[in-house]
């Protein structure tokens, strides 16, 4: 096999072309000219011609108005020629950044070789090998006591695999949930998604989800710090599997993110997790762990369930593992498995080339130890976006596990002394701006958590250090942009 680099991302952008190019509304760099006036009507003509035939519950485009052609590394060009910092990655699927030479050998290598595009759940070499290799990043007690099935390619339909799978082996019909959770937009997965906005319209919901407060470093969701945050939360829950007046019948399953990502990059502390798995156990309650988002190495560890040191009954896992390419699994105790054959099924759980850069990709992640390196690249960014937090006022909280890290937009003209007792800021529109700001200098990035006021880094695996000390520099410029601003209104 061809020999690969762990960086293989572009030479650095020039920021003396940046600067002169932040008028045009974006990065150009690596020796891309400026946009002229025929290449900027052409962004927005096909902005316009996906606004006229796509629906309207498209999201991405309304804040990031980018048109995409190429992609390599932590770095995307678009139609113009303009270069950008991508630090969403397709919401933490790429893991080895765009275009990575180990996934797309892996690809061409499938294709060469012949292999069916789709082969529904019949086995196939590239499944099993894609089996074998996932089962072997993963703690030993897996390999002796757990199963796998593959669901269709989204991670909402392993949720959905989760769910029927945790009612059919317990006969129970009741799931726990927690408050800022995101699970995704099928029906069982928003039931037991925190945000209720997209529940208001969608009927025919499923019933018995109770929610729970999940505990909050900054925003404690009982008004009384950080640490009573996950005391309380902890008692919230053994209060409800044992009070027997609680209203609470006993429930299948609660599941839960071991770091929030939608939610807001909020990461469960190790303790109260710990509390978590030892009450849920003793109450015959199946633990679910939503690794869709921090599975394969972005907290630091290869899954964030390792970081506490805890087994669940069930993991969900999706994004990283398919090396760009849509998978999804779920991994179970022998136990559970009572389903019945065909009792969850798809026709696309056969993707012959997402297991072959799936398996790609989880390889080079174990071999280059990129967990390491996440979490030493993540701590690097952390306290780069702590000390920006510092020079500015308009950042209440940073946090986050390994690649995985948010920033907490707050108005300092109002939150005053409430920040860190519960309530929470109305500062959307800042934020907004400072996602636009950033995309003027060419750094993508995404809103996340309650009222879209956490500005949320997921960059690939592969970012060097210089690169995430490019990529603090753009956000510390944008942010001070953004201040600026407002002290001239």
């Amino acid at each position: 096999m061809q020999q690969v680099n762990v960086f293989h991302s572009p030479a650095p952008i020039n920021r003396e072309q940046a600067s002169s190019a932040e008028a045009c509304g974006g990065m150009v760099g690596n020796g891309a000219a400026a946009p002229s006036a025929a290449g900027v009507s052409s962004r927005v003509a096909y902005l316009e011609r996906q606004a006229t035939i796509e629906s309207n519950a498209r999201a991405y485009p309304r804040r990031l108005p980018i048109v995409i052609a190429s992609g390599r590394g932590v770095v995307v060009r678009d139609v113009d020629g303009r270069d950008y910092i991508d630090c969403l990655a397709g919401a933490g699927a790429l893991a080895l950044g765009h275009s990575h030479p180990a996934v797309i050998q892996a690809i061409r290598q499938a294709l060469d070789d012949g292999a069916p595009l789709q082969t529904l759940d019949l086995p196939t070499p590239l499944k099993d090998e894609f089996t074998r290799t996932l089962f072997e990043s993963l703690p030993a007690a897996f390999a002796e006591d757990y199963k796998i099935h593959f669901c269709g390619p989204t991670g909402a339909d392993a949720v959905e695999a989760a769910l029927k799978l945790v009612k059919t082996a317990t006969g129970r019909k009741g799931v726990l949930a927690f408050h800022g959770a995101y699970h995704g937009m099928t029906q069982g997965a928003m039931s037991v998604t925190g945000d209720t906005a997209p529940k208001i319209p969608a009927e025919g919901r499923a019933a018995d989800v109770q929610f729970l407060p999940f505990p909050s470093e900054y925003r404690c969701p009982f008004g009384m710090g950080a640490q009573a945050s996950a005391e309380i939360s902890a008692r919230s829950l053994e209060a409800a599997l044992e009070d027997p007046s609680c209203g609470l019948l006993p429930p299948a399953a609660l599941i839960m993110e071991i770091v929030q990502g939608e939610g807001g990059v909020n990461p469960a502390p190790d303790d109260w997790l710990r509390k978590v798995r030892e009450i849920t156990a003793r109450h015959g309650v199946l633990l679910i762990v939503d690794e869709v988002q921090t599975g394969l190495g972005r907290t630091g560890r290869l899954y964030a369930f390792e970081q506490p040191d805890i087994l669940p009954d069930v993991v969900i896992l999706s994004k990283a593992i398919g090396g760009g390419l849509p998978l999804s699994v779920i991994l179970y105790r022998r136990e559970l498995d009572v389903w019945r054959p065909g009792a969850h099924a798809g026709t696309f759980r056969g993707n012959q080339l997402a297991f072959a850069a799936g398996a790609a990709a989880i390889r080079f992640v174990m071999s280059n130890h990129l967990e390491r390196h996440a979490q030493a690249a993540g701590a690097r960014l952390q306290s780069l976006l702590t000390g920006i937090a510092a020079e500015t006022s308009c950042i209440g909280h940073v946090r986050g596990r390994g690649l995985m890290r948010g920033v907490e937009i707050h108005d300092p003209r109002s939150v005053g002394a409430a920040a860190g007792v519960g309530v929470v800021p109305s500062a959307s529109a800042i934020a907004r701006r400072v996602q636009e700001e950033c995309l003027r200098r060419g750094l993508i990035v995404e809103l996340g958590g309650r009222h879209g006021v956490v500005v949320r880094f997921l960059p690939p695996l592969v970012a060097t250090l210089a690169e995430i000390d490019e990529i603090a520099q753009r956000f510390g410029e944008a942010v001070k942009a953004v201040e600026a601003s407002r002290v001239s209104q």
